[in-house]
């Protein structure tokens, strides 16, 4: 999504496309739905949850469309990031 004339010389103008959220311990779940709220609104088009404490992760496209992925299973980058794939296998080891 950067322009052909470069990337800008400040923060990048709007919301990424991708987002991650690495849960702490002392995260509430009000905290972390809040987060991934704002990055939704504002145009992110996928946020990942990573919660090492349950070693799994949620996946949101929108408020909607929430997936809940296991150390057994790997994260795609669908359309946002083709290409990209990362096992929570590997991930949580």
């Amino acid at each position: 999504r950067i322009a052909a004339t470069g990337r800008p010389k400040t923060y990048f103008p709007g919301a990424p496309d991708l987002a991650v959220e690495i849960a702490s311990p002392n995260d509430t779940l009000g905290e972390i739905e809040a987060k991934v709220m704002e990055y939704l609104d504002a145009g992110t088009r996928l946020v990942v949850v990573v919660n090492p404490r349950t070693r799994s992760a949620l996946i949101y496209r929108s408020a909607a469309d929430v997936t809940r992925l296991t150390e057994a299973d790997t994260l795609d980058g669908g359309d946002v990031v083709p290409g990209w794939r990362l096992s929570l296998a590997e991930l949580f080891a």
